[in-house]
């Protein structure tokens, strides 16, 4: 089994800074990319950002400039650092991980870590 665990969520100010940790444990193959998704109240979930095992990142258009994606693969770990958060990024956000051995992909979820911007 895979286990993904989230921390690093809370309530900040608009304007304010959070940093987002993932540490993936388990049975893990070959890792294939790490990221960020995040799902708002009556809202779809959507990719916040997204890196792959050789290093390419990709945001959604409404974060670029503000997070920052980052990870270690031996270790397992992903992180997100948001800047200038603003109110609409207010929502649960998810680590994602996708793995695998040639030819089956495999993918897990972590159970979410909330994040409000309020003031």
């Amino acid at each position: 089994q895979v286990q993904l665990v989230e921390s690093g969520g809370g309530l900040v100010q608009p304007g304010g800074s959070l940093r987002l940790s993932c540490a993936a444990s388990g049975s893990i193959f070959s890792i294939y990319a790490m990221g960020w998704y995040r799902q708002a109240p009556g809202k779809q979930r959507e990719l916040v950002a997204r890196m792959t095992s050789g290093g390419s990142t990709n945001y959604a258009d409404s974060v670029k400039d503000r997070f920052t994606i980052s990870g270690d693969n031996a270790k397992k770990m992903v992180y997100l650092q948001m800047n200038s958060l603003k109110s609409e990024d207010t929502a649960v956000y998810y680590c994602n991980l996708v793995h695998g051995r040639f030819p089956t992909p495999y993918e897990n979820w972590g159970q979410g870590t909330q994040v409000t911007v309020s003031s």
